[in-house]
């Protein structure tokens, strides 16, 4: 199969990078060529440090590199579109529009948005039977979780061709029949995250021991501030205000404390600073707020 992933950030790289390990021929599209060439190259420190460590092998690693190419220029010669660009949901549509006119009938178009439902973005294109969501969770190199989700319009035989190509990547489906904002696994976690954050903002404890009781109590990996620094706050914020967009209910819109972070331009590990404060590796040193 031809695969052609639109964005090379942190998850578009990524996902470009597990497919290509499966075996497909990967094109990876980006508007930036330093952004192409940066995330290449963390892939390439990524595998080799897997490599290292006895968790793949080199010539695996060597054989996905060369499936794997890079362009600013969009194209149509594939079978499959995974898009990771902004979650912002007119550039997403327009996106959707030109790679649409290029790609030929049977060309299934995929966005790995968990903002915005696939009818949003399907309706700007002229195969809304051939669109779905599949949302990869980060890192998309580690987590095996895919959530596939069905647009109003989707086709069955698009439905299979999805749940087929994530579980021959080696990942995990999890099939939503009907679409909904955030699918599964977003919805409950923004549930926590906003807890976590009313507990914060009205005083009744601190981040770390938020944090703290979610991993020793609940069992879980990573705490919620914890967990928001590492995907990004901006990628809450964003699907926050795509909500509140929809319904106008104050209660959808961003946090205060989300929304201060965002206006900084504190995001979390990416930036150095979001909840907590990062060093030049990612490893946290102290708490920021």
């Amino acid at each position: 199969m031809k695969v052609m992933v639109a964005g090379a950030g942190a998850m578009g790289s990524q996902i470009a990078m597990v497919t290509a390990l499966a075996g497909h021929e990967v094109t990876l599209y980006d508007l930036d060529p330093t952004m192409l060439e940066s995330s290449v190259a963390a892939l390439r420190g990524r595998m080799d440090s897997q490599v290292a460590k006895g968790r793949r092998t080199a010539d695996d690693v060597d054989a996905a590199f060369a499936r794997l190419t890079t362009t600013t220029a969009l194209t149509g010669d594939v079978d499959l579109v995974i898009e990771a660009i902004v979650e912002k949901l007119e550039i997403k549509r327009q996106f959707f529009t030109d790679v649409d006119a290029l790609c030929g009938p049977g060309t299934i178009l995929a966005s790995n948005s968990s903002s915005f439902v696939p009818s949003a973005m399907a309706s700007a294109t002229e195969r809304p039977d051939r669109f779905v969501n599949l949302h990869f969770f980060n890192p998309a190199l580690v987590m095996r979780c895919v959530e596939v989700v069905r647009g109003p319009e989707t086709s069955d035989e698009t439905a299979a061709t999805a749940v087929a190509f994530v579980e021959q990547i080696g990942k995990l489906p999890v099939v939503l029949d009907k679409e909904i904002p955030g699918f599964v696994a977003n919805r409950l976690l923004n549930a926590v995250r906003d807890e976590a954050l009313a507990l914060y903002e009205g005083g009744y404890a601190g981040i770390e021991a938020i944090d703290t009781a979610a991993r020793t109590a609940l069992g879980y990996p990573m705490g919620p501030f914890e967990l928001m620094d590492l995907t990004g706050v901006d990628i809450g914020y964003h699907t926050k205000m795509g909500r509140f967009a929809e319904t106008g209910d104050p209660a959808d819109a961003p946090s205060a404390t989300v929304s201060a972070l965002v206006e900084r331009g504190d995001l979390g590990r990416k930036t150095g600073r979001g909840f907590y404060l990062y060093d030049d590796t990612g490893a946290r040193v102290g708490k920021a707020i």
